[in-house]
């Protein structure tokens, strides 16, 4: 799962619109909006990074967006997740050679 943060500008006139707009966009979800300076952030959940380029391209394409740019990203990785075994070293259940001599 890929999570981006997304600012976007609109003109202030175009507020509410936009908002709604946004909402009806699969996987993005307005949190915060800024009536005077037109600025949104909103947050998208995609299932790829090409998923999210594309997400960022169809926020780009609404009408009235002057800006819409991600500034935070994060995404999965199962390559980083813990491994499935615990080192001797985190495991309570398995003893640990402090010394040379304990172990033997």
């Amino acid at each position: 799962m890929n999570l981006s943060s997304i600012l976007v500008i609109t003109p202030s006139g175009h507020l509410g619109p936009t908002i709604d707009a946004l909402n009806k966009l699969e996987g993005v979800e307005v949190h915060v909006s800024e009536e005077q300076s037109g600025r949104i952030i909103a947050t998208q959940e995609a299932e790829s990074i090409e998923a999210e380029v594309e997400g960022i391209k169809r926020i780009k394409a609404l009408p009235g967006i002057l800006f819409a740019e991600m500034v935070f990203h994060y995404f999965e990785d199962e390559s980083n997740a813990l491994p499935v075994e615990l080192p001797v070293e985190l495991d309570n259940n398995q003893s640990v050679c402090r010394t040379e001599s304990a172990c033997n």
